[in-house]
């Protein structure tokens, strides 16, 4: 799987392999050159002790509305004066 090297030394990790090492943006990699002098990338294991993010209180609640509101009624009942 080849990829080109940018002027800024940059390249792009192939989705194949940023799926196989679960890589998401901003994650932190590693690399380091084997006695072969290959490159190799590597995905650092989460210290002991760290806790995943929070998930986003409201992608939690996201489609669990027990009330079936009509936007006609809803409307209503927001701009009503009383």
């Amino acid at each position: 799987m080849a990829t080109t090297l940018t002027t800024k030394g940059q390249v792009t990790i192939p989705k194949r392999i940023r799926d196989e090492l679960q890589l998401l943006p901003g994650a932190p990699v590693q690399f380091s050159v084997n006695a072969a002098g290959e490159v190799v990338l590597h995905r650092p294991r989460p210290a002991k002790g760290l806790r995943r993010p929070k998930p986003d209180r409201f992608e939690t609640v996201r489609g669990r509305a027990d009330v079936r509101w009509r936007t006609d009624d809803l409307m209503k009942l927001l701009r009503s004066d009383d």
